[in-house]
């Protein structure tokens, strides 16, 4: 009989062993993005890379998922690190227009198409302008970093976007 419950309890442990391996693969596997902590605006941060003709170039940014998340974007921010940004990944391609109301700080708006692809780049618009900043053709992101970013890391459009 000693020999049965010796067996058992090292069964048990052997098996609860596992179930905390288990456990630690989990919280291994799980992604970057719920790592990284909510932004000060209280959204997601994923990382996000733009793969230019010399280089790959890593950012971390919020994601502006909702509607009303859209709607505020980076207004009223009085700065931007530089290897910050946002995104607004929409479900369904379109033409994008943006404007620059209550937005303090000038930014370079990069339109993504569902490839990766950049299509197009408004770069340095004009704080607080009500101007519209539009996508040339359907888009399914935008990516906005601070102004003259997409110049000194040579971002152009064909260069490849990709994030989570």
């Amino acid at each position: 009989m000693s020999k049965a419950i010796k067996l058992s309890l090292a069964l048990l442990c052997v098996a609860s062993m596992s179930g905390c391996y288990a456990r630690a693969g989990d919280t291994t596997a799980t992604s970057l993005q719920t790592e990284l902590p909510l932004s000060e605006a209280g959204l997601t941060q994923v990382p996000l890379s733009i793969r230019t003709a010399d280089a790959n170039h890593d950012f971390i940014v919020e994601v502006a998922e909702t509607g009303a998340q859209q709607a505020q974007g980076l207004m009223f921010r009085t700065r931007l690190a530089p290897d910050k940004g946002m995104i607004f990944p929409f479900p369904e391609d379109r033409v994008a227009s943006f404007w620059m109301k209550n937005t303090v700080i000038p930014l370079d708006i990069i339109f993504v198409r569902r490839d990766g692809t950049i299509e197009s780049i408004a770069a340095n618009t004009i704080p607080y302008s009500l101007a519209p900043v539009r996508s040339n053709e359907p888009i399914a992101t935008v990516l906005e970093i601070a102004a003259g970013r997409a110049a000194e890391l040579s971002i152009e459009p064909g260069n490849t976007v990709s994030w989570r």
